[in-house]
């Protein structure tokens, strides 16, 4: 899984990353096909103790085929 520190991490850390898990994909095989963004809303929660606002969060994701 890629990760990068907010407050220092770069774009071109997340490039190699990328590159990385391309890379171990296609030596075992894979062929690299996109990367897609899931976008998903999650509801506000309202309790006793614990309300929280709706919000948005979005995954990305490595798609890999087998040729």
């Amino acid at each position: 899984m890629a990760s990068i520190d907010p407050r220092t991490g770069t774009s071109d850390q997340v490039a190699k990353q990328l590159e990385t898990l391309i890379n171990q994909g296609a030596s075992e095989g894979w062929s690299y096909v996109r990367l897609e963004s899931v976008t998903t809303y999650v509801h506000a929660e309202n309790g006793c103790f614990n309300n929280r606002p709706g919000y948005t969060t979005a995954r990305q994701m490595v798609v890999f085929s087998r040729p």
